[in-house]
């Protein structure tokens, strides 16, 4: 390590913990340099990103994620002209259904956001600072400020100069021990088995941090606490408020319980082979806290009577609902 002076300096350690996070993922586009184009990590970007809002002024958002959608919101309701360009066929496509996509699209529509897919920046223009994004097919958007959401990337650097596995992240066991049984890792640089949906996932997510971080310790102290984690998200547009329990790839089958077309209160149940193995919940929090009880003990239901509002969310679950046998596997990983 580098010591306040510039100096290395070597520290020797019995049990060693690597919490290294992720960075954003950031372009690499003529213009990239100029002033007024951010990413958002941490409270610096937030802080700088606010100081360049000013009401009226164009702002273009780069990515349809979840990231690029909450700051597309809040940047509307602060007043600014915003325009999202996302390259894929849709907004949210790597972690949700056609449908809701269809869903949100439509609601930052309607709150003036101008949504653009299939649309490949090719760089950025500008004297000093940007003024102009330009995509790859010649259309030029006016832009004050630009805000880019296109993923983030593992920090492993210092776990691969320590000789540890490392794939898609450093790859932990159950106890967030990692190849050498003296050093755990935890959080958004961590790759772990989940029992749940039996593969392996590395999760960017504050409840999964903090849930890793209660197994590192443990196995820091010499004790068991093996990872039986349901992967849970969330994220604020608006007034939505949308509560994800578990992961929806590889599902086969979509049920909707509310109106999606006109109103701002739905869920929409992944099934796969009649399993529930992931939810998305709209300003639905009964929905997504009986989805998780479900998904996290394996619980047989019927996927039909989930699409029936007349039906209670209580009365969802059968009271003599039995546990599956087998939790299934995934096809990808987070």
């Amino acid at each position: 390590m580098v010591g306040g002076d510039g100096e290395s300096e070597q520290l020797s350690y019995d049990k060693l913990a690597l919490c290294t996070g992720a960075r954003v993922r950031k372009v690499e586009l003529p213009g990239s340099d100029l002033g007024g184009i951010h990413y958002l990590r941490d409270m610096a970007d937030a802080e700088s990103i606010k100081a360049s809002v000013a009401e009226g002024q164009h702002a273009v958002i780069i990515g349809g994620g979840y990231v690029g959608l909450e700051t597309a919101a809040s940047l509307r309701q602060l007043g600014m002209q915003v325009t999202l360009l996302e390259r894929g066929p849709r907004i949210l496509g790597r972690v949700t259904a056609p449908e809701v996509s269809e869903f949100y699209h439509r609601v930052h529509t309607e709150s003036g956001v101008c949504i653009h897919t299939h649309v490949p920046v090719a760089g950025f223009s500008g004297s000093g600072r940007v003024q102009k994004v330009v995509c790859a097919d010649g259309a030029e958007f006016p832009a004050d400020l630009v805000v880019v959401g296109v993923g983030v990337l593992p920090n492993t650097e210092l776990a691969e100069m320590a000789g540890l596995n490392v794939n898609n992240g450093i790859v932990v066991d159950e106890g967030c021990r990692t190849s050498d049984q003296n050093i755990v890792a935890a959080g958004d640089c961590a790759n772990q088995f989940n029992k749940l949906y039996g593969c392996r996932i590395r999760l960017e997510s504050v409840p999964n941090a903090t849930e890793q971080a209660k197994i590192a310790a443990a196995s820091v102290c010499g004790k068991s606490r093996a990872s039986e984690f349901l992967p849970w998200f969330w994220s604020d547009q608006y007034n939505l408020k949308l509560q994800i329990a578990g992961m929806s790839q590889g599902y086969d089958q979509l049920i909707i319980r509310g109106d999606r077309f006109t109103g701002r209160s739905f869920a929409a149940f992944y099934f796969k082979e009649g399993r529930l193995i992931a939810a998305d919940c709209v300003n639905r929090p009964q929905e997504f806290m009986l989805s998780k009880r479900i998904i996290a003990q394996n619980l047989v239901v019927q996927p039909d009577r989930f699409a029936d509002e007349s039906v209670p969310v209580r009365e969802l679950l059968l009271a003599d609902s039995p546990a599956l046998a087998s939790a299934g596997g995934c096809s990808q990983t987070a």
